[in-house]
């Protein structure tokens, strides 16, 4: 297969596959909200952050290109964060309409803990909240939102904590 060079914004009904360094980029600034999709956002200096996820378009009854494929639809879009500095006050949050599902497993360095539990979110839940302690969110945690259908966001992740207190649910309610 021919190599090509893209230099603007391209998409690709299940075709591309993303590598290389312009495939992470570091979020620094205070309240962000998400325009593209596929770039792996490394947490720095912003441990109490409010990052929103873009509504979900699933275009089920919007217009077709001409291969009958629905070009609007944001289906399939993913967004994985990755903790270089632990979490204080973190907010992975949806438009209040798309909910999450899937699950994150919060699990614990400290020796004296050393519990791992699983937390489902609710019907409900469009916020993921990380405090660096029993919500997870030490340096090294990740966590991966994937639009799966209308309103549903499912989510996957490993976020740790250091303290001794007990684990406790990432998920909530805005």
């Amino acid at each position: 297969m021919a190599q090509t060079t893209f230099t603007g914004p391209v998409k690709s009904i299940n075709g591309f596959i993303g590598a290389g360094v312009g495939m992470s980029e570091v979020v620094t600034s205070g309240a962000v909200t998400l325009a593209s999709a596929g770039k792996i956002l490394k947490i720095g200096s912003d441990t109490d952050g409010k990052i929103t996820l873009p509504t979900i378009n699933d275009n089920a009854a919007g217009a077709t290109d001409e291969n009958g494929l629905n070009s609007g639809s944001t289906i399939g879009a993913s967004y994985t964060f990755v903790l270089e500095t632990a979490a204080t006050d973190l907010d992975i949050k949806t438009d209040g309409t798309d909910k999450f599902i899937g699950a994150i497993t919060v699990a614990s360095t400290n020796a004296t803990t050393a519990a791992n539990n699983v937390f489902v979110p609710a019907a409900t839940n469009d916020v993921i909240t990380l405090n660096g302690t029993t919500k997870g969110g030490a340096i090294g945690s990740v966590i991966k939102v994937t639009a799966v259908d209308d309103n549903k966001y499912f989510v996957e992740g490993l976020v740790t904590q250091s303290t001794s207190g007990a684990n406790v649910t990432p998920f909530a309610n805005a």
